[in-house]
């Protein structure tokens, strides 16, 4: 039986729209035509959507949930609840924030057992290798099995506060990029010097510097310049497929744009707080902003919104990241307080309000940096991203001219704090479609009802890296 949306517009070019009817049947998209022109049958059920604006769904490819392990902070069916309520149709969830972490076959499939029955919306997962993975004479055996399985992406870091997930060495990375090249994945790096970081954070703390603006000192632009810096060399070295995870330096784009502009498959993505704060914002809202890495300031802020107009930054993700609330941000100690922010369910209307309707970006360059671009870097990009015959039906109907302010007590994941506190935006999810199926609606009057859990489905990486 077709399900039949109608009544409804789809950007086009720009800023432009037009109306059509997209039909659904099996949780695909089999016809996106000119209203009226459909072959409809008296048994098709007919969504009418009221001349509503329609997004495909957002991908957001890089979330913390923290499910099993750490389900103090988040699990996944608050994390995806809170995705289902801000348009997010397909999650990305990180390998380093559940225990096991997913270094292996045996951890991966420990986990979907877990985290499938909760799941409100779509999930893929990264897969990752540390330091503690590498310890096992067969990490690349299991680097490999979890490639197979189709996680979305390989998880490094150059910097890590986890003890379950520790860094990696430059020798060390260069081995997993060799590996990952030849097997046809992405890699994603947290890019931070750890030698700069542990320097001038022990003479900042020697010295009673205990600040937030300390916190920040200690993570200055030159940190991650050196990092992108280091892993530009290593993608030039060996071919491997580099992408740099939450950018937060003008400076350090500077250096993923000139690697793209010389051919190097280098990339980066960058978060909505990096967009809207700076080192300023840390003063007057507090650890609620902390970070790794942190804010910094104007000049970047403005970069950063460069990068995602012109493309030199290809997507963003939010990094949701919420420490338990209050206990874990408050701590009384800067260096203590939990470094993460949520933030799944705010995105798209974030960057709506401040992107589109502030005119930074076009509705077009919307839905390529939220959905279409994301597809294409982890592989689904014949399945995801796009309202296109054959392609997922997860559609996003949005109320553009919608105006109402973030109030962290309305949210939906399970610690709820916000830097956006207080936030007017222009643009509100009504209803999230995911393949065809209601998995959110905010009536009216206000009232939202969800999608089952368990309705998410697992999905795999399709295609190896181009």
């Amino acid at each position: 039986m077709l399900r039949r949306f109608c009544n409804l517009r789809i950007p086009t070019t720009k800023n432009a729209t037009r109306r059509a009817e997209i039909a659904v049947e099996d949780g695909r998209i089999v016809a996106v035509e000119k209203p009226g022109t459909g072959d409809g049958s008296l048994n098709d059920i007919v969504v009418d959507l009221k001349n509503a604006l329609v997004l495909p769904g957002v991908i957001d490819g890089h979330v913390h949930f923290d499910d099993p392990g750490f389900t103090h902070r988040e699990d996944f069916a608050t994390g995806t609840l809170a995705a289902a309520a801000g348009g997010v149709s397909c999650v990305v969830d990180m390998p380093c924030t559940s225990l096991p972490p997913i270094t292996s076959g045996a951890n991966l499939h420990h986990k979907l057992g877990i985290i499938s029955p909760k799941a409100h919306v779509d999930f893929m997962l990264w897969g990752g290798v540390s330091d503690n993975a590498m310890a096992e004479p067969n990490w690349r055996e299991n680097l490999a099995e979890i490639a197979q399985e189709g996680v979305a992406s390989i998880k490094v870091y150059m910097l890590s506060g986890m003890d379950t997930f520790r860094d990696l060495g430059r020798d060390q990375i260069r081995q997993v990029l060799h590996e990952t090249e030849r097997l046809g994945i992405p890699v994603g790096v947290h890019a931070e010097d750890r030698e700069l970081v542990h320097e001038l954070t022990d003479w900042l703390q020697k010295n009673g510097c205990n600040s937030l603006l300390d916190y920040a000192a200690s993570r200055p632009a030159e940190v991650e310049v050196n990092a992108v810096t280091t892993m530009r060399n290593l993608c030039r070295e060996t071919g491997a497929r580099v992408h740099i995870v939450h950018v937060a330096s003008g400076r350090a784009l500077e250096v993923i744009a000139k690697a793209k502009s010389d051919g190097l498959p280098m990339s980066g993505e960058t978060c909505p707080h990096f967009l809207e704060f700076t080192s300023e914002d840390l003063i007057s809202r507090g650890s609620v902003l902390k970070t790794a890495p942190v804010v910094k300031g104007t000049v970047d802020r403005e970069l950063l919104w460069e990068g995602v107009i012109s493309g030199e930054l290809d997507y963003v993700a939010t990094d949701h990241a919420a420490g338990q609330w209050p206990e874990e941000k408050k701590t009384g100690n800067a260096w203590t307080d939990y470094g993460g922010v949520p933030g799944v369910e705010l995105m798209l209307a974030y960057l709506h309000s401040e992107g589109v309707v502030q005119e930074r970006i076009t509705l077009e360059r919307l839905v390529e940096i939220t959905s279409s671009a994301p597809a294409r870097f982890f592989g689904i990009d014949q399945r995801k991203g796009r309202i296109a015959t054959g392609f997922d039906a997860d559609l996003v109907v949005f109320d553009e001219k919608s105006t109402w302010t973030v109030q962290a007590e309305n949210l939906h994941n399970m610690n709820r704090y916000t830097p956006h506190e207080g936030q007017t935006f222009t643009g509100r999810v009504r209803s999230l479609y995911v393949r065809g199926e209601r998995a959110y609606h905010r009536s009216r009057n206000g009232r939202e009802t969800f999608g089952p859990a368990g309705a998410g489905e697992w999905v795999r990486r399709e295609s190896k890296v181009s």
